[in-house]
């Protein structure tokens, strides 16, 4: 039964974040908003990633770490490196949140 609701948990981000992407207007999402997100996006995707830009750093010291964190297990099915996204805190100067590390 666990294992459902985690499951379950799982598929109603990814539509929630598929939602939130994609969408006509922005949201706010983990004190950000969700159209800032793409600011990050070359830091933390492909085979060669560019270190992040002065504006997705400015996201990430906006952002409400812990709670993007619980976006972790989702983020490959949008092309975004968990491994890299983890990673960005420290790359913009700043403590990685220890909900980030596992």
């Amino acid at each position: 039964m666990a294992r459902f609701s985690v499951a379950l948990w799982q598929w109603v981000m990814v539509v929630l974040l598929i939602a939130l992407l994609e969408g006509a207007h922005a949201a706010s999402i983990c004190n950000i908003d969700s159209a800032q997100l793409n600011y990050c996006r070359r830091a933390v995707s492909g085979k060669s990633p560019t270190p992040p830009s002065k504006k997705c750093c400015g996201v990430v010291h906006r952002a409400n770490l812990p709670c993007l964190c619980n976006y972790k297990a989702v983020l490959p099915s949008f092309g975004i490196d968990p491994a890299l996204a983890m990673a960005l805190p420290k790359k913009c100067g700043m403590k990685t949140p220890p909900e980030c590390v596992a």
